[in-house]
């Protein structure tokens, strides 16, 4: 082979192979994003009221679910990263499939009718930064699996119908700044641990069934400002440890 046959032959190779990366790269892409389409689609499928049809006119094959009302994707990973589907007036459930959107970093759901419970598929969705639930007839336990999204920086599940106890892993988000349980059924004790969260600003277990002291530890959470407490079964001395609170602002524990 002479030498102008060799650089022919290395040439082709080197376009040949370009052109397989390039198209492994886009099937890979699609497949991904497909698998977000789906995930969304089988949420919409749950639904069993759409009152103003948003999700019914927009949430369709024929248009990239990028541009799907709702929903944002990014564009490095073409993945859907954020979904705000609040105040649309939806009834329905979250399916098992939802826990596929993996890229997923925001989620609000807040008033809607959203009902039943969180699926444990949901689990796989790490790169939650926000979760705002608020304002739904949610059930069931609130999942320990919170306490493993270690980017998580707001939590709001106000007012829906959870019963458990305040799962303890919640102790392990280091980065929550935001906690809002109020307006639950949760029972139980505060977590033992809740002063790990040293980057908490706002909390609020209001209206609950929680029961037993204030633990000691709390004092170490020295960036509150807001401190919601009341309408619960807490005794003994609730102040202890909240003189610590040089940042706090706003301060409820009535009705304990």
């Amino acid at each position: 082979m002479t030498l102008m046959e060799k650089f022919l032959f290395y040439s082709q190779l080197a376009v040949l192979l370009l052109q397989y990366v390039m198209t492994s790269s886009a099937i890979k892409t699609e497949i991904n994003i497909t698998t977000d389409q789906l995930a969304l689609l089988s949420l919409k499928s749950q639904i069993i009221s759409d009152l103003f049809e948003l999700l019914a006119k927009s949430w369709s094959q024929d248009t990239s679910v990028c541009n799907w009302i709702g929903v944002t994707c990014s564009s490095l990973h073409h993945r859907v990263t954020s979904l705000n589907i609040s105040n649309m007036d939806l009834i329905g459930t979250i399916p098992q499939y939802f826990g596929n959107l993996t890229f997923l970093v925001s989620l609000d759901l807040r008033s809607n009718s959203f009902y039943g419970t969180l699926p444990q598929e949901m689990a796989h969705l790490h790169r939650l930064k926000f979760v705002r639930l608020s304002y739904n007839n949610f059930s069931g336990e609130i999942p320990s699996w919170f306490g493993f999204f270690a980017q998580l920086h707001v939590l709001t599940l106000r007012n829906n119908s959870f019963t458990s106890l305040v799962p303890y892993s919640i102790s392990n988000i280091f980065n929550l700044a935001t906690l809002d349980l109020a307006f639950n059924a949760s029972e139980g004790q505060i977590p033992k641990d809740i002063g790990n969260l040293k980057n908490l600003r706002g909390l609020s277990f209001e209206s609950n069934i929680l029961t037993g002291s204030i633990p000691p530890s709390f004092s170490n959470a020295s960036k509150l400002e807001t401190l919601i407490l009341s309408k619960n079964f807490l005794h003994g001395n609730i102040l202890n440890g909240i003189g610590d609170f040089h940042n706090l602002n706003w301060l409820t524990i009535e009705t304990n």
